[in-house]
């Protein structure tokens, strides 16, 4: 049985749920298409993340050993 409804799948008054699932996917698509997030996450890489100040990479610098206390010192002076 249709009970009227002319065999559509949510009847008269449902049709507008297609349509705005459609839309909503139609608005994500261009979202990702353009490239709303820039940056890539690279987490093996993280000094190189847009987020992070120069004394946060020198900080980190010195955490991994890459630098002595002293270089650490004076590049941070710099930086101030």
């Amino acid at each position: 049985m249709m009970y009227g409804y002319g065999g559509h799948w949510f009847g008269m008054g449902g049709g507008w749920i297609i349509g705005l699932l459609f839309l909503i996917v139609v608005i994500w698509l261009l979202v990702r298409a353009t490239g709303s997030n820039q940056q890539p996450h690279h987490p093996s890489n993280s000094s190189h993340q847009g987020g992070n100040s120069a004394v946060d990479i020198l900080k980190e610098r010195y955490a991994r050993g890459e630098i002595d206390k002293e270089e650490f010192e004076q590049k941070k002076k710099d930086l101030q």
